[in-house]
């Protein structure tokens, strides 16, 4: 045997070109032949066409099994691509139409007085709802979802804890407007007139209720399964020197699944950023500035967009785009500081 013997033919770089190259140009002429569609038809059957070409060539020169083992590499590559192509999308979409309105005017006013042929007008108000809800209701959340998980994990046996796990994957499918009625009909219709004379009263707060009660069943069951990824020697190894099972807990349990506890307390604080419905229900949705979340209505980012997005002046769109784009800022820079606080923890530890 010698090295030329051993060595395989490989597909040259070129003939893969000319395949794809000759995929596209026979759907385009097909597609726009019969005329049955656009591009988006063509780059599908252009897909289809390489594929049957890659399998029928590199069978020839590579042989059979090196062409299956290609097209199914060309195939998760392509999967990953389709993947990736409506984020892409939706990011340079939401970036081209949100630099509209990227000035101190947005940033630094609300839509109180706005009418619809002013181009005036911004998200502050909006912006404060926003973070003063979301970090309202994380402030509940967080603590109440960590410590029933914990309860999961290492306290609950039986049918209680059972029962517990059942309600929590029931809450995470719940609508968000199902929320929102519950709070409404719990602490504005009921709870709140003990404290104003009677009277129902819509408040930031109660916004963030309804942002707890959808971001704890996310929570507990991230953090659950963070925690039940723990090695169990770890555990063992503190008992082992003597350690208490709480100090265990808090001293190493916690910090090694801290940084999937963090992603999951992001996907929460993510998802209750972007709900419309309960603030709408429950605050009001003020177009004045409120810095009180205990009383007055407030408004938030996702319902600026919901309003603007619905409103017939024609500099309504551009605050839409913008007040998305702020809002996706908002999650993403909320995101990056949570993960770099969690491993700077996680490293001193």
């Amino acid at each position: 045997m010698t090295p030329d013997n051993i060595r395989t033919k490989r597909l040259p770089l070129a003939v893969n070109l000319g395949i794809a190259v000759a995929g596209l140009a026979i759907a385009a002429a097909v597609v726009y032949g019969f005329g049955i569609g656009n591009y988006v038809l063509v780059v599908v059957l252009g897909v289809v066409f390489y594929l049957i070409g890659l399998q029928i060539v590199a069978g020839r020169i590579e042989g059979p099994r090196t062409a299956r083992d290609r097209m199914w590499k060309t195939l998760i590559y392509a999967a990953c691509l389709l993947a990736v192509l409506p984020l892409a999308s939706v990011v340079w979409t939401l970036v081209s139409k949100g630099v509209q309105r990227l000035d101190g005017n947005f940033f630094g006013s609300s839509m109180n007085n706005i009418g619809a042929r002013d181009p005036e007008g911004g998200a502050y108000h909006a912006i404060i709802g926003t973070l003063e809800q979301v970090g309202v209701a994380t402030l509940i959340a967080v603590p109440l979802g960590v410590l029933g998980a914990i309860y999961l994990v290492e306290y609950g046996r039986g049918r209680f804890a059972n029962t517990v796990r059942f309600f929590v994957d029931v809450m995470t499918g719940i609508p968000s407007i199902v929320a929102g009625l519950f709070i409404l009909s719990f602490w504005v219709l009921i709870v709140s007139p003990w404290f104003n004379n009677g009277t129902p009263r819509f408040s930031g707060f109660a916004a963030s209720l309804a942002l707890t009660v959808l971001m704890l069943p996310t929570i507990v069951r991230s953090t659950e399964e963070m925690l039940r990824l723990v090695p169990g020697p770890l555990r063992e190894g503190a008992y082992a020197l003597g350690v208490p099972q709480w100090k265990t807990i808090l001293q190493v349990v916690l910090p090694t699944a801290l940084p999937g506890i963090v992603t999951g307390v992001m996907l929460a604080v993510a998802r209750a950023a972007g709900e419309t419905a309960p603030v709408l229900l429950v605050a009001g949705g003020a177009a004045s500035i409120n810095f009180n979340p205990f009383e007055g209505g407030q408004s938030s980012l996702a319902l600026y967009v919901y309003q603007q997005a619905g409103d017939a002046s024609r500099y309504a769109p551009a605050r839409a785009w913008t007040a998305a784009l702020t809002l996706v800022a908002i999650v993403l820079i909320l995101t990056i500081a949570a993960k770099l606080l969690a491993r700077r923890n996680s490293l001193s530890k």
